[in-house]
């Protein structure tokens, strides 16, 4: 068993070409061909056990190996492996690995689930006092009649110190633009092999009772950031709005995450908020757009604003492909990944313990500006919303760390009454922003307008909001 640290990078097909022709890799490489083989059964057990089974082939020899997901952060893997050599295509399922252990009689259920076939080129690098091996993986997974295309570069750190992973990713970056990766390829045949997935939800961060502040922050912005680039592929490939939605969302959770660890992490996040909020806006201007289309229904006003619904996804696809774009989560993966808050910074308290603070401390902000719901303006009400994603947020995040019957309960109540207050002061905030966009339009016709602000709804959703307000204060919280 061995574990392994490595930073994935996504490219295209073409900037594969440029790469090798950059001069970066070192001499000849190492060449393999690869057919990989993931197994499972029909109900995906070993996936939701955590584990992944292949027979790899190449040349003339079968690895089979099972890895079990460990803690990950975007890109950056720890994770665990058994390997033991095999004689065909059939798994060895011995007590040798942990498959029989967490499946029991369901092993017996295990068979072929999809292929995944590469032409790997390697080689070995010094960066700094790192020594890294640097793969090119190109090729495709299969399951049935559908394939994906992969191409992909893996940096793993044999040796030395983390940062040289990050300094040789830019290197290449600089010569063929790349994007941090989150999927392994196991994943990668998973989304083939089941029902086409949509846009990517937020999942629970695996933050583990033991764990320490600082860990469940690396494990929280990971998740961040997976949500956002799993749901940044299928917009740059559909130009979804469900996927730039969800996008837009995981920025939100990236930023609030920063405010939430700010006790602990300091000024550092700063930059870093600065930078989501220059995305987020762009993403954000994208979204307004499609609530409008919404409102707007199908017919004459729907097709007059869907052509500046195109050009702000134009822009926003640009900003994506940006190198600030790219930059910015390198550099906050690199950030998490090596960050040290240890001692006075308090990253080595428990996670529970700075949890209960600091859902204490966002439940008092909410309290303190949803007061007086009914009578306020729309600036106040959007400071109340924001204060409510916070709080929102962190009790996502710290779910995993109330585990007992009773926090769960409270939990899901808690986080419901939530929903309900944001839900209501986002709605209040769409009408209050709206004008200045209808304006910036050209809509001026009075029908399309009351169309588009639905003035009817506005005092009704305020009650409602002052109403939902009551109730959360009302809630129990489930940390206490």
């Amino acid at each position: 068993m061995a574990d392994e640290i490595e930073l994935k990078l996504e490219l295209a097909d073409a900037a594969a070409d440029r790469f090798k022709a950059s001069g970066l890799a070192p001499g000849d490489p190492a060449v393999a061909q690869q057919v990989s083989i993931y197994f499972d059964t029909p109900d995906r057990h070993l996936r939701k056990a955590g584990l992944s089974l292949r027979i790899r082939r190449s040349g003339t020899g079968r690895i089979q190996t099972v890895k079990a997901d460990g803690a990950s952060a975007a890109g950056l893997f720890a994770r665990s492996e058994w390997e033991q050599p095999v004689a065909d295509d059939t798994p060895l399922l011995d007590y040798s690995t942990p498959v029989h252990a967490l499946l029991g009689e369901a092993a017996d259920a295990i068979a072929p689930a999809f292929e995944v076939r590469i032409d790997r080129q390697s080689w070995d690098v010094v960066e700094g006092d790192a020594r890294i091996e640097m793969v090119l993986d190109r090729g495709e997974a299969v399951a049935g009649e559908r394939r994906a295309a992969i191409c992909e570069i893996e940096l793993e750190l044999k040796s030395g110190d983390p940062a040289g992973l990050f300094a040789l990713a830019r290197r290449i970056d600089a010569v063929a633009p790349v994007r941090i990766g989150v999927l392994s390829k196991s994943e990668r045949g998973y989304r083939l092999a089941d029902p086409a997935a949509g846009a990517f939800k937020a999942e629970p961060p695996a933050l583990a009772a033991d764990m320490t502040a600082a860990g469940a922050f690396k494990q929280i912005v990971g998740s961040c950031i997976r949500q956002f680039r799993l749901n940044e592929a299928l917009l740059l490939a559909t130009r979804e709005a469900g996927a730039l939605h969800q996008a837009r969302v995981a920025l939100r959770r990236l930023r609030s995450a920063l405010s939430i660890f700010a006790p602990m992490i300091g000024d550092e996040g700063a930059a870093f908020n600065s930078e989501l909020r220059w995305l987020a806006g762009l993403l954000g201007e994208a979204r307004d757009l499609d609530v409008l289309l919404v409102r707007a229904g199908e017919g004459a006003l729907h097709d007059r604003i869907a052509p500046a619904r195109e050009t702000a996804y134009d822009a926003t696809l640009d900003a994506l492909a940006s190198p600030r774009a790219r930059a910015l989560l390198l550099d906050l993966v690199e950030w998490t990944a090596r960050g040290d808050w240890s001692g006075e910074r308090g990253g080595d308290r428990p996670a529970r313990a700075f949890a209960v603070a600091a859902l204490d401390r966002f439940r008092r902000k909410v309290k303190r500006k949803g007061r007086n719901l009914a009578d306020a303006d729309d600036e106040a009400r959007h400071e109340a919303r924001k204060s409510v994603k916070k709080l929102r947020y962190a009790a996502e995040f710290f779910a995993p760390l109330f585990d007992r019957q009773v926090e769960r309960r409270r939990h899901g109540r808690f986080v419901t009454a939530l929903e309900a207050l944001q839900d209501r002061l986002g709605l209040l905030n769409d009408l209050a922003t709206a004008p200045a966009l209808i304006e910036s339009l050209g809509i001026t016709d009075e029908t399309d307008v009351a169309a588009l602000l639905a003035r009817g709804k506005r005092k009704r959703l305020i009650a409602d909001a002052a109403d939902a307000y009551d109730d959360l204060v009302d809630t129990k919280r489930f940390w206490r």
